[in-house]
This record gives structure tokens, C-alpha cells and sequence, in this order.
């Protein structure tokens, strides 16, 4: 069932609804650059046991666009509105990057809301804040198609890019689509998270996914993560940033496994 957008407090969000209507829920949160699109490879296993919500983010995609800079508890709250509209009272979670980051923040600040976490490609902290600077001067001086090379090579290994045009396309083109303003206020919100010392507060079972070859969030932060979230599960694939998409069987096979389905 496609959701198209949802009104909440006079700002638009655009979403999907697939599933089994009395199937757990399991909230997609995208990565920063993509929209609801990005976890089209995991949705025929995920919809046949889970009812998924899919958003774009705010500011990505067609939702809606606001002055920023953004913070990562609003766009936690976001999705807390988006659960509250539809009359989700509990829902799994799983996000990439800094949809991860997200679920993080609502593991600590809305434990009831949600089942189990996956935290995929992901840190409670992510670059510098000289990092972001140039990152947000660069697409204020040229738009999105300044940093689509760069984060593409980023995104993904040279040997996938080489084998794997048509995901690499639509990746391309769901970067540029995204819109330049909404991109630099979420790049503020990751530029000023950190969740090193709160993650320790998160009691949901949590799965934590990392890329061998992701230059993002590499390893070595996968298991960090891993170690400071209690009984949290750790599982590196042979993949860079966007794992979801470069090793997607493998992906999805590990996040099916991990949630069950067999929940309500």
C-alpha cells in the first residue's frame, strides 16, 4: 500500500506502506543523499514477513524541505511522527548511515517505541567538523553534482562500481535529485552528533552491520558500536558504505535472520 505523503504539523513526508497488514513493522531509514528508494533490493524478502515503512528523510527526496541546520533528535522525532500518524505504537528499526544514526537516538530517547535495532554502516560520531565544512561549502558552491564522484567512490568499491552500472546510476541520480538545501542541514546534523557515551543506554537486541571497505564508517567503529551496546551482535560484509546495496542478498539474509518475523 503506497502512503504518498503524510501531513504531520503542516510538514510533508513521503513514504511507503508495503506488507502484511498484521505483520511486525519495520521502519527503512535512508542514508544521508538517498531517499526511500535505496532499500528497494531488501523489500520482496522484507515484505513477506514485515510490514515496512519506508520515509525520506526530511530534507531528502519529496519530503518536505525546511530551513535547517537539522539535528539528529528531530529527525528522531520525525520518524516518532510518522509512527504516531499511521498508529504504529512499537516497530522495528533499521537504518544505514545516518539513518543509523537515528535509530541510535531513539534506542535512548524512545525505548518503548521500538523492537529490535539494526544498525547498519554506521557510527555514534562520523567525520570531523572540518570534514562537514567543506562538505556543505562545496555543495553550497556547486549543488549536488559537485560531491556525486566523491561520494560514489566512497560509497562503494572500484571492482562493484566496474561490474554494477545500473545501481551505480540509479545512485547517481538519487543523489542529484536530492535537494541541495535539505542535504546540507542533515550534513549539519551529522556534523554535530555524537553518541559515544548514550549508546550505552540502548537495551534493544541490536545488530550492527559493517563494510570490510567502508572509508565512512569503517570497521573498526562497527565494533566499537558493537561493544558499547549491551549483547549487540556484530557482522562485517564484504562491502564499502552502502552495504544494503553492494552486498544486498547477504544484507538482507543477515537482517531477516536477525529480526525474525515471528513477532507482534
Amino acid at each position: 500500500m503506497a502512503v504518498p505523503t503524510l501531513d504531520i504539523e503542516g510538514d510533508k513526508f513521503n513514504c511507503r506502506v508495503d506488507g502484511p497488514p498484521d505483520a511486525p513493522v519495520l521502519v527503512l531509514s535512508n542514508s544521508l543523499g538517498t531517499s526511500l528508494s535505496m532499500w528497494d533490493a531488501q523489500m520482496p524478502a522484507l515484505t513477506a514477513r514485515f510490514r515496512v515503512l519506508r520515509y525520506d528523510t526530511r530534507g531528502h527526496g519529496a519530503s518536505t524541505v525546511t530551513p535547517g541546520p537539522y539535528t539528529i533528535g528531530e529527525l528522531g522525532r520525525d520518524v516518532l511522527m510518522l509512527l504516531d500518524a499511521l498508529k504504529i505504537r512499537r516497530a522495528h528499526f533499521c537504518g544505514l548511515s545516518m539513518g543509523g544514526m537515528i535509530g541510535m537516538w531513539l534506542g535512548v530517547h524512545a525505548p518503548d517505541r521500538l523492537g529490535r535495532i539494526v544498525l547498519a554502516n554506521t557510527a555514534p560520531k562520523i567525520g570531523t567538523p572540518e570534514m562537514w565544512k567543506q562538505r556543505i561549502d562545496n555543495v553550497r558552491k556547486g549543488g549536488m553534482e559537485a560531491i556525486v564522484d566523491t561520494l560514489l567512490d566512497r560509497w562503494f568499491t572500484a571492482e562493484f562500481r566496474a561490474r554494477a552500472p545500473e545501481p551505480i546510476a540509479r545512485l547517481r541520480a538519487m543523489l542529484t535529485a536530492t535537494p541541495a538545501e535539505g542535504y546540507m542541514a542533515c550534513c549539519a546534523a551529522v556534523r554535530d552528533m555524537d553518541q559515544r557515551e548514550a549508546i550505552a543506554e540502548v537495551r534493544h537486541p541490536t545488530l550492527v552491520i559493517a563494510g570490510t571497505h567502508d572509508a565512512v564508517t569503517p570497521p573498526a567503529e562497527g565494533r566499537a558500536t558493537a561493544e558499547r551496546i549491551r549483547g549487540a551482535r556484530y557482522v562485517e560484509l564484504d562491502a564499502a558504505h552502502l552495504s544494503n546495496v553492494e552486498a544486498a542478498d547477504r544484507f538482507t539474509a543477515e537482517v531477516v535472520g536477525f529480526l525474525g518475523g515471528d513477532e507482534r
